[in-house]
């Protein structure tokens, strides 16, 4: 699909350093990192994985809980009301 300039974000500083890491991991999680890293060396040019602090990405986290809870795909074209109050503060 060869994707450009796609920041991938995490809230996990060990995913973050374990996928810029060059030491070898026999661990699932290294063989994982591992095949993320070929993925995105393939696929993604001029992109970057990077941390984002869970406190920075609030909004991300309130919507995948309240996804957890829905049966089925939601389109919002209005801003949801779980998410509401974080969106003004971040405004302010």
């Amino acid at each position: 699909m060869q994707f450009d300039n796609v920041d991938f974000e995490t809230d996990s500083k060990i995913t973050r350093d374990a996928f810029h890491s060059t030491r070898d991991d026999i661990s699932e999680f290294g063989c994982i990192i591992s095949s993320s890293r070929s993925l995105f060396s393939s696929s993604f040019t001029n992109s970057r994985v990077e941390f984002a602090r869970r406190q920075a990405n609030a909004v991300a986290h309130v919507l995948v809980e309240e996804a957890t809870f829905l049966a089925s795909p939601i389109v919002y074209f209005n801003i949801p009301n779980c998410i509401e109050s974080l969106i003004i503060n971040e405004m302010l």
